[in-house]
């Protein structure tokens, strides 16, 4: 018989990695509830109407489409499947697809429910999605996104907020060391204007966004594929190797924006946000402001973000911006404006394990396991468990009649880290022997005692 296995870019989760992922989304829904965002979910599947086109080009491609129930083939015509081509059969084979980000279908929801909300409209959801990526360390084709987003105000204490978040989410997981990289599309199209290139920004964002990975030769061999000449190129790297912090980046292009709306508003943009955040009483040591992010996803407008945990090899693990037309995109009058951002737990995931700084009791599943001699003793314990559950203490009973060493390294082996023997003498005094397992320490209680040292 054929061996089980799992799709490519896909995982199982055990329940050790589960604690310690249920540990990372804790405390992200806590900072965005405690920011004032409401949960939502939504369907695994959309409609492809409703995702395609959203993504640019590259994203569409990477859509996992699902085929039309029952004989999808039987009315197609026969030109088209001897044609060989996928493209024209998808329309006819496939009417819905599996989710690519959450930020679409908040909006498709925004949409169809836009007169039982209240706006500002904050919510947050946490919901895997799917990419029909190329699998490799720290990029799956099924993964979790934990999505915070603001829609119905143009207000930049939005931006300054998110920043806010994920320096409050960083402090909760003991994430120390790490950069939130800030940019404007206002600042690309002003760079696109500069250069000349402004009938062909797409094609600049695309290839402006992979400069981390692929280098700047690389990145001019794009743009020379084209249609890009040298002396646009030669500008081009001029304006994204300006150096300097933060406010000389942005003194230093104000200089070059003079002749573009777009630049100027973007610069703008940025200035606010930083003094928001001063206004916040937030120091800005962690955030960079990085002329070359530009984020892929072609609805973004506004203020763009990406955040880095540094010295570890995992790429970035929080990523976001404005967006002001995705809302007109599902035939709403009122334009929308948007902003928002999300976490990639599964790059959290790694780069603590990296890192090695998950907590000792992220991983712990019961507190307490209650062992037991004998028949009597076991139905007698199954008395002190409900006590202890009903004090809100993760307890569970060894269900057989094993030894007792065998008992304790069932405890041992879950990292439950307290344990309660019972036999004849225990039943008879009301005195339980608590042991400490990781210290060795043990002591007789009662109890309510036992719950009080507990609790």
């Amino acid at each position: 018989m054929e061996k089980p296995s799992l799709p490519k870019g896909t995982r199982d989760f055990g329940p050790a990695v589960m604690a310690k992922r249920q540990y990372i989304l804790g405390i992200i829904r806590s900072v965005f509830q405690n920011f004032g965002f409401q949960p939502l979910e939504t369907p695994a599947m959309e409609n492809l109407s409703t995702l395609t086109g959203k993504y640019g080009d590259e994203g569409d491609q990477l859509l996992f489409k699902i085929l039309n129930s029952g004989d999808f083939l039987k009315d197609i015509p026969e030109s088209k499947l001897t044609a060989r081509n996928s493209k024209l059969l998808t329309a006819d084979i496939s009417q819905k697809g599996l989710r690519y980000d959450l930020t679409v279908p908040f909006a498709r929801y925004v949409v169809m429910n836009r007169n039982d909300i209240t706006f500002p409209f904050k919510r947050y959801q946490i919901q895997p999605v799917w990419r029909g990526d190329n699998p490799q360390k720290g990029r799956y084709r099924e993964f979790y996104q934990c999505d915070a987003d603001v829609v119905g105000t143009n207000s930049l204490i939005c931006e300054a907020e998110i920043i806010l978040m994920i320096k409050e989410v960083f402090k909760g997981l003991g994430i120390n060391d790490y950069t939130i990289k800030i940019n404007h599309r206002g600042v690309l199209s002003g760079i696109a204007e500069s250069i000349g290139a402004k009938e062909n920004e797409t094609a600049l964002f695309v290839a402006i966004d992979k400069l981390d990975k692929i280098g700047e030769e690389k990145v001019k061999e794009e743009l020379r594929a084209k249609n890009f000449v040298e002396t646009s190129l030669t500008m081009l790297f001029e304006l994204l190797n300006t150096k300097g912090s933060t406010s000389q980046k942005l003194a230093a292009l104000s200089s070059k924006f003079e002749n573009t709306a777009n630049g100027k508003k973007g610069l703008q943009d940025l200035q606010q946000v930083l003094e928001l955040l001063s206004d916040y009483n937030s120091n800005d040591n962690q955030v960079e402001f990085d002329i070359a992010l530009a984020r892929g996803l072609s609805y973004y407008t506004g203020c763009i973000f990406e955040v880095k945990i540094n010295n570890v090899a995992i790429g970035s693990v929080s990523g976001g911006g404005r967006y002001d037309n995705l809302t007109q995109a599902f035939g709403d009058k009122e334009n929308l404006s948007g902003v928002g951002f999300s976490f990639g737990v599964d790059r959290l995931y790694d780069a603590m394990e990296e890192l090695k700084i998950f907590p000792k009791d992220a991983q712990v599943s019961s507190k307490v396991l209650i062992c037991h001699f004998d028949e009597p003793s076991m139905r007698y314990g199954l008395g002190i468990l409900t006590k202890l559950r009903a004090n809100g203490i993760a307890s569970e009973i060894y269900p057989d009649g094993s030894k007792l060493k065998k008992q304790l390294d069932f405890a041992n082996k879950k990292d439950i880290p307290f344990t309660i023997v019972i036999g004849s003498e225990e039943i008879k005094s009301g005195l339980l022997p608590c042991k400490d397992m990781a210290k060795g320490e043990q002591e007789k209680l009662t109890i309510e005692q036992i719950i009080a040292k507990l609790k």
